[in-house]
């Protein structure tokens, strides 16, 4: 039995993988926005671990949420699952950043830092990353007119670049990026073509399975498949570039 906290549990993939995995017998931590919001996970709260509280949009209560996880106790593996899809405009979060990049990567960055270290990370990326530019001269979108394609794009190249450096800086700690698909969510729409029971099933096995093939680090997977990630991701100096630039920002050393 594994214990795991994902973020988001309280809809798509996060409440998938939370329900999958407490189904499988494993205690699972999880995650909502708001009180109001952890009303949906009624059904399923007196099988977990319990629930912790945090806007993910708020670097404050992302330090907050991350001492709420460590009062639980350390976790075997964390599911970094919450995200936000394309916002219409660049919507300010408390301290000023972009929410795409506040929730997609900041709140990973800070999380990882901050929760006592467990055995296992995953980090739900996306195939759209491979489109992006990765522009960290320009992160928060303070200087270029907002582009929604472009802003979730660049948020899931840095999440994919934070996850393989973790891999690198943390040789004990298997670290790895998943790409879910295009899933009939609430975030992907009632459209999208892939399989919703796919686009959850990777996650799941990398937090908790002993499959040797799930016992790997520093990789990009979809459908439990390993693929190949924009150059960008397994790039030393990038990487590096970019936990600076976070830990400038936050003022949260990762390493």
């Amino acid at each position: 039995m594994a214990r795991i906290f994902v973020t988001g549990s309280t809809d798509g993939l996060g409440l998938a993988n939370a329900r999958t995995l407490i189904n499988a017998g494993h205690e699972v931590l999880l995650h909502a926005r708001t009180s109001e919001r952890a009303t949906a996970l009624n059904h399923l709260a007196p099988q977990a671990a319990g629930i912790v509280i945090g806007d993910l949009a708020s670097a404050a209560e992302t330090r907050k949420l991350a001492g709420q996880v460590n009062k639980h106790g350390r976790m075997d593996a964390i599911i970094h699952n919450a995200g936000i899809y394309l916002s219409p405009q660049r919507i300010a979060t408390p301290e000023g950043h972009s929410r795409t990049f506040a929730v997609n990567v900041f709140a990973p960055y800070i999380l990882t830092a901050l929760i006592e270290r467990p055995d296992r990370l995953i980090y739900v990326s996306s195939g759209m990353h491979h489109g992006s530019t990765g522009d960290l001269q320009d992160i928060d979108w303070t200087q270029r007119r907002w582009d929604a394609d472009a802003a979730y794009s660049e948020s899931k190249l840095y999440v994919s670049a934070l996850s393989a450096v973790v891999a690198r800086y943390w040789p004990t700690v298997l670290s790895n990026s998943v790409d879910p698909g295009w899933v009939p969510t609430k975030m992907g729409g009632p459209g999208a073509p892939d399989d919703l029971a796919m686009g959850h099933d990777t996650q799941s096995w990398l937090a908790v399975s002993n499959d040797p093939a799930a016992l790997v680090s520093g990789n990009y997977w979809h459908h439990r498949r390993q693929l190949t990630p924009a150059r960008e991701v397994t790039d030393p100096d990038f990487q590096d570039r970019l936990t600076d630039k976070l830990a400038e920002l936050t003022g949260i050393t990762l390493f």
